[in-house]
């Protein structure tokens, strides 16, 4: 059997969640040695081509494929909204597009009661995502070289976010944060992938412009473990997601998490993440160091269960079920 997985991750769409999400299963799967992979190529003659984006280039290839067509829902309607110019518009042609697909892999709770929802005839199956545990851990050798490039001293305690710049992400409570702690460092690695497209595009340029001293933007780096291992604390604000593999790798990076209380993250991650409603009790949080001290103690542990390894032999058993 012959799988191909297929991503639109061009440009600056390899550093998008879905895209890395990806590559993280396909290098897992490889590792197995127990199927015939091939990414990006051989689509239309695979047995089975498992899509994780449905843009353009995406879609012309499914109208091209004989084999079995696979879509992991990292993008739903939902999500959209605080997050792309006219979500709206957009989020009309999602039940027309999922229903193109054989079958559908949701990564979460809540992304299956959404997705079986919005195509209830369509096959769907979930699977969460998984983190590599042996990629994303603490790393002191990274630290001190991350910390170095970007002049972040030994002694600063930094804040980290990972994500896209848009609202939806809870940049603008970063932002808030970070002028009510002047004392902390707070780094933000990501940007802007679609560009002007981006919700608020502007206001967010002049608000980059506009941070403190103790706010740096990194942009997009190759390496993305580097930060997590130099960073003391995760800040997670964002305001709806599928899943939150971000806090999947602050975790496995020993990291403590403080994150938005919404559902998709207390379903997922449980107790092994410090929740905020709003902005003061995301202070108050960045302030108790015992409770930070036990997020940090348990951090690692909490990522067992998403272990690429065993996630990859689920999609593995579904790939054999589907192709026969």
């Amino acid at each position: 059997m012959h799988v191909t997985f297929y991503v639109e991750d061009q440009f600056f769409f390899r550093y998008i969640g879905c895209a890395t999400a990806a590559r993280s299963l396909y290098r897992s799967l490889v590792s197995g040695g127990e199927l015939d992979l091939s990414w990006k190529s051989g689509a239309v003659d695979a047995d089975l081509v498992h899509y994780h984006t449905f843009g353009p280039l995406a879609l012309t290839t499914l109208q091209r494929s004989r084999g079995i067509s696979v879509l992991t829902a990292h993008s739903t309607p939902r999500i959209n909204r605080g997050n792309i110019a006219l979500a709206d518009g957009i989020n009309r042609l999602y039940p027309a597009i999922y229903r193109q697909f054989d079958h559908v892999i949701t990564v979460s709770a809540p992304c299956h009661r959404e997705i079986t929802e919005m195509v209830p005839d369509t096959p769907v199956t979930l699977i969460p995502n998984g983190v590599d545990r042996k990629r994303f851990q603490p790393d002191g050798e990274r630290r001190a070289r991350f910390r170095e490039e970007h002049g972040i001293g030994e002694e600063e305690r930094v804040v980290l976010s990972v994500a896209q710049i848009t609202p939806r992400k809870g940049i603008y409570d970063f932002l808030r944060l970070a002028a009510l702690h002047p004392e902390f460092r707070f780094v933000w690695v990501g940007g802007l992938p679609y560009g002007v497209l981006s919700k608020d595009y502007t206001r967010i340029r002049d608000l980059r412009e506009e941070a403190g001293s103790n706010v740096l933007f990194t942009g997009y780096v190759d390496d993305i473990t580097a930060p997590y291992a130099a960073a003391d604390l995760f800040f997670m604000g964002s305001h709806a997601e599928t899943f939150g593999l971000v806090i999947l790798e602050a975790l496995a990076s020993g990291l403590p998490v403080i994150a938005r209380g919404i559902p998709e993250f207390r379903e997922i991650f449980g107790p092994s993440v410090l929740y905020f409603s709003d902005l003061a009790e995301a202070s108050a949080l960045l302030m108790d160091d015992g409770a930070i001290d036990r997020c940090r103690a348990d951090a690692r542990e909490a990522t067992v269960p998403f272990d690429i390894r065993g996630i990859a032999a689920r999609h593995a058993d579904l790939y054999r079920s589907l192709a026969g």
